[in-house]
């Protein structure tokens, strides 16, 4: 916080200056907490990535990787330390109970594309166990299919030592958050991994919901391990 105080004393609280100093942060918060990740692909540059959602600390290692703008729930707004990082960060907030609140997003999402960092959204609507991968909502793809913004497929896994399994780590259903957060904190031996995918652009929402869908479920070895044959997925040469 102080340095994003520095940051503000230089001039303009740009999102893009808001998104480096996030990175900058959550590589700080991961190093002190002795959270190790990796990140597997090209790293996005621009337009929008989208990824399955299994805990708030997606937040922390998406913003390691790259820095980026999340479209996140509202209620993300109110939580201890993520909410006031997620608000510095500019992060957009949406209400999925109200329509209008969908429409701005969207207004706000096709200004955030033009700029040179990714707007990264959890199109499931919620976090999982991660045992499969939600249907993608196709309504938030609409500002990168009207702009001919790239949408990146990315995939984000948690291992843990022992063969402990990711679910442990999950937060999902009616779980207490703050309660999670101490156990979460307190797994030894755990790391994060992300994969991105190839950037790819499409014809209608429907489509870049369907097949970025398929695609991180294939990163994640969802469709492998169900016997479904892989979409071919549509890329940018």
């Amino acid at each position: 916080m102080v340095r994003l105080g520095w940051i503000r004393r230089q001039g303009p609280l740009t999102p893009v200056a808001r998104s480096l100093w996030l990175q900058s942060a959550s590589r700080g918060v991961l190093s002190s907490l002795g959270i190790r990740w990796s990140a597997q692909g090209a790293v996005p540059s621009h337009g929008l990535v989208v990824s399955n959602h299994l805990s708030y600390l997606d937040i922390l290692i998406y913003s390691a990787a790259m820095p980026c703008v999340f479209v996140s729930k509202i209620e993300v707004s109110r939580w201890p330390y993520f909410g006031v990082a997620a608000r510095a960060g500019g992060t957009i907030f949406i209400d999925r109970s109200s329509r209008a609140s969908a429409g701005a997003v969207a207004a706000e999402m096709l200004q955030r594309l033009k700029l040179a960092v990714p707007v990264l959204l959890f199109p499931e609507g919620t976090s999982t166990d991660g045992s499969d991968v939600l249907r993608f909502h196709p309504s938030l793809f609409e500002p990168a299919v009207q702009t001919g913004a790239p949408v990146t497929a990315a995939a984000v896994r948690y291992v843990i030592e022992g063969d402990v399994p990711e679910s442990e780590l999950c937060w999902f259903g009616e779980d207490p958050f703050l309660p999670h957060l101490w156990k979460t904190l307190g797994t030894p031996g755990f790391s994060a991994r992300v994969v991105f995918g190839a950037p790819a652009t499409y014809d209608s929402r429907r489509e870049a919901a369907r097949l970025s869908h398929s695609e991180v479920r294939e990163m994640r070895g969802l469709v492998a391990a169900s016997g479904e044959r892989p979409i071919a997925l549509h890329t940018v040469p």
